[in-house]
């Protein structure tokens, strides 16, 4: 039985601002030595999978956490198409801050983002709602499946934690954990399921 193509998701590793504790949104950081170090494993682990390293597509967001980290895993002669859509949800204040600072700053709003957040209708203060970031990611990942043509090999895609839960719920309606350098694997046979969900041992390498 021939399976189908798989769309490979991984998370960017951590980054010089701090990325595993702070809420980076749009702020653009690149990636510290760890956060490569992730990519590198993370790469490592997809080739022992796949047995081959070569993409037939490579996307990932725009921000150069995601970009860099695509090429780390992908390899610099990758064919890597930026999708805008996919840079990650806007916090508005709570940008670059950790949670105990969001608390301290902004005490009110800490409040109804801990009450409201997985809401559809929350929008982060000064912000992206989530309804708009969802939709948002939504039209950038039918630009990839525009783009994937012929669907006849693996395509990968680099992108933030946020972007890659959006696309995993709408394929295969799974709710990954998306951990720094984690990685999904979803198949599509006739139809998208998910083959692999938070896989993290590879970081246990490093």
């Amino acid at each position: 039985m021939i399976r189908g193509p798989r769309l490979i998701l991984v998370r960017h590793g951590e980054t010089e601002g701090e990325s595993s504790i702070r809420y980076h949104g749009r702020t653009d950081v690149p990636l510290s030595e760890l956060g490569r170090a992730q990519m590198r494993l993370a790469g490592r682990a997809i080739e022992m999978r796949r047995g081959d390293r070569n993409f037939v597509r490579v996307f990932s967001s725009p921000l150069v956490r995601a970009s860099e980290g695509a090429r780390i895993v992908a390899g610099d002669s990758a064919p890597l198409v930026t999708i805008d859509e996919f840079a990650e949800v806007h916090f508005g204040l709570f940008e670059g801050l950790t949670a105990d600072e969001i608390r301290e700053r902004y005490p009110n709003e800490f409040a109804l983002w801990n009450a409201d957040r997985l809401a559809p209708t929350y929008a982060y203060p000064a912000g992206e709602s989530r309804a708009d970031f969802t939709n948002r990611v939504e039209r950038g990942l039918e630009r990839v499946l525009a783009l994937w043509t012929p669907r006849d090999n693996d395509a990968l895609i680099v992108a933030h934690r946020g972007v890659i839960r959006a696309i995993v719920r709408k394929l295969t309606r799974a709710e990954p954990i998306v951990e720094l350098g984690s990685i999904q694997i979803l198949r599509f046979d006739g139809g998208w399921h998910a083959e692999a969900i938070d896989l993290v041992d590879h970081l246990d390498d490093g």
